[in-house]
C-alpha cells in the first residue's frame, strides 16, 4: 500500500496480494483524513472474504467520521462482487 496525502484527500494504492491488510491499515489512516479517502484498486484482480469484511469495516469507520470513500480503477469483476455483497452504495467509484 502506498499513501499520498494532498490537502484534505488521502490516496492509497492497494496491492493485489494483501488487500485485507492494506484496508485495515487504511482504516487507521481514516483518523487523520478530513474529506476523502481514495483507494486505487488497479492492482487488485480478485477479492476474498477477509477483504470484503475489511471494506465493510472501513465503510463503517468512514461513515462515523464523515469521510467519503472512493474506490478507483475497480475491475468489472470486483464491482460485481461488491454489488452482490451490498457494498456498492457505501462507496463512490472513479475510473
Amino acid at each position: 500500500m502506498v499513501a499520498h496525502m494532498a490537502s484534505d484527500v488521502v490516496r492509497l494504492s492497494v496491492t493485489g496480494e494483501h488487500v485485507a491488510q492494506a484496508l485495515h491499515e487504511a482504516r487507521k489512516m481514516l483518523e487523520s483524513a478530513q474529506d476523502e479517502v481514495v483507494l486505487d484498486f488497479a492492482a487488485v484482480h480478485r477479492i476474498d472474504s477477509g477483504a470484503l469484511r475489511a471494506l465493510h469495516d472501513l465503510a463503517d469507520t468512514a461513515g462515523g467520521n464523515g469521510t467519503q470513500l472512493v474506490l478507483s480503477n475497480v475491475s468489472v469483476d470486483i464491482y460485481k462482487v461488491l454489488k452482490l455483497m451490498g457494498l456498492t452504495q457505501r462507496f463512490s467509484f472513479r475510473a
